[in-house]
């Protein structure tokens, strides 16, 4: 379905991006990948996704924390496969704390990577796919880009602003064959979530899974976590003919999370 099309997935080394950049290159879509990783393994992963599917895969390890770098991201992308089509906005990182007690620096990066660097990815993105008259934006929001969460300031936040940035970017682009669309998942047994799981399996004494079934009883209805390939489908959807139409939105993927 998408062969001849050029996709860029953010932080896509492991975890949700890389079900994602599998997901597209399993249609046919030549990816583009991003993140940090030891080097051995992500040429492994890379290799390994061009020989199953049989698209190009390039790997850019782009510092997304810089905007000027993920300008650069993008401008590769086009110079060395021709194009971009697909932009998937999903690198993060996460900290937790009081407002009072979070630490500066800390909230700076989390606005850099999490929500600044998708308007640079945007920013640099349109030009090629107004010019070519079709893109898709897909944007890795989070249950939190719609709630609010205790000791998770500056995550909420950036998350809450890549929606709202997300409808933005559909209202200018309305009509001209480009869509913009945040997905929005709950838990998803990422590094970033097994950090969460350790810490309460530290704090109470519990084991490992213990703590795993608190996390998401605390929060999502389904008792179950949500899969990096269930997000993988979400984004081809949204690459879809059948999503021409779905622009501006969220899809929560989530369990039930928001549904409360």
């Amino acid at each position: 379905m998408l062969k001849g099309k050029v996709a860029v997935v953010t932080g896509s080394t492991s975890g949700i991006g890389l079900g994602i950049a599998t997901a597209l290159a399993a249609q046919g879509a030549d990816v583009v990948l991003n993140g940090f990783g030891d080097a051995a393994e992500i040429e492994k992963t890379r290799a390994g996704l061009a020989q199953t599917h049989g698209t190009k895969v390039l790997y850019d390890g782009a510092d997304l924390s810089r905007g000027d770098a993920v300008r650069g991201l993008v401008e590769n992308a086009v110079k060395q496969l021709g194009r971009i089509d697909i932009i998937v906005n999903n690198a993060g990182i996460q900290h937790t704390s009081l407002i009072e007690d979070f630490p500066v620096e800390r909230w700076d990066a989390i606005i850099a990577l999490n929500l600044s660097a998708v308007f640079h990815g945007t920013a640099a993105a349109l030009p090629h796919m107004k010019k070519q008259g079709w893109g898709r934006i897909i944007n890795i929001a989070s249950a939190h880009g719609l709630v609010g969460s205790a000791n998770k300031s500056a995550y909420v936040a950036a998350k809450h602003g890549v929606v709202g940035l997300t409808k933005v970017t559909a209202l200018e682009t309305a009509g001209q064959g480009i869509t913009a669309n945040a997905i929005c998942p709950g838990w998803v047994r990422t590094a970033l979530v097994e950090k969460q799981i350790s810490a309460i399996a530290a704090q109470k004494g519990i084991s490992q899974e213990d703590a795993a079934r608190e996390l998401l009883g605390e929060k999502q209805p389904s008792l179950q976590f949500v899969t990096p390939e269930q997000l993988g489908g979400t984004a081809v959807y949204l690459a879809s003919p059948a999503a021409e139409q779905v622009t501006g939105t969220t899809i929560s993927v989530d369990g039930g999370w928001t549904a409360r």
